[in-house]
């Protein structure tokens, strides 16, 4: 898949997909749309000491490496799984300024997040381990995961650019394999969005978005 480099508005950069005419983040600022959806809005509202995570979309390795930090800096243990058909090679990504950003004494950590193998786990710290599997979660029946998760990450490119993603047997499935409790989070807020995880019996709120966009949306299995 080709893409291209774009540095967003706060600094930190993204991919640009010409091929879908997509980003992989906001371009109003790729750490600040991360830190807002997926760890105020999903990590950080969960208490357990021991977290797994399920993120579906690894894109640039930035939601892993800003949930390594949360793993760090609260000493909670993450088991981070994370699904991606199409990875981005270890040399794009060598090249994303995240670590300079967020931690630069983590930048050889950063990088061990993409060097890491496929499928199996790779204990990245001690606090943090991470499964990274090639896998087309379009075919959600397929995926069987050791244990149920906490929270999850619904990361994935827009509906109108990967239709395939956002499908009422994906978010059923995300349903039956999370515990109780289990909080999941999306930049998405699209009313189709919504009534598929209501569908699936979460209880789903609205929630104010990052810059640049007006609302995110919070799942939470009751």
């Amino acid at each position: 898949m080709d893409i291209e480099f774009e540095i967003t508005e706060d600094g930190s950069h993204t991919f640009f997909v010409p091929g879908l005419n997509e980003h992989y983040h906001s371009t109003h600022g790729a750490i600040q749309e991360s830190m807002h959806v997926f760890i105020d809005a999903g990590l950080r509202r969960c208490e357990k000491r021991e977290v797994k995570v399920l993120e579906i979309g690894f894109g640039t390795g930035l939601n892993a490496f800003l949930a390594l930090q949360e793993a760090e800096k609260r000493s909670v243990k993450i088991d981070f799984t994370t699904l991606d058909l199409y990875p981005v090679s270890t040399a794009d990504a060598e090249k994303l300024n995240y670590a300079e950003l967020i931690n630069p004494s983590q930048k050889d950590i950063f990088k061990e997040l993409h060097k890491a193998d496929w499928e199996r786990w790779n204990q990245i710290t001690l606090w943090f381990s991470l499964l990274k599997m090639q896998f087309d979660f379009s075919n959600p029946s397929e995926f069987h995961p050791e244990n149920k998760f906490d929270v999850v990450f619904f990361d994935a490119f827009a509906p109108e650019k990967q239709p395939g993603m956002w499908t009422q047997p994906i978010f059923d499935k995300i349903y039956s394999v999370s515990s109780e409790n289990a909080i999941l989070t999306t930049y998405c807020a699209k009313g189709t969005v919504r009534r598929m995880l209501q569908a699936a019996g979460f209880f789903v709120e609205r929630l104010p978005g990052p810059p640049g966009k007006r609302e995110i949306l919070r799942a939470v299995k009751k």
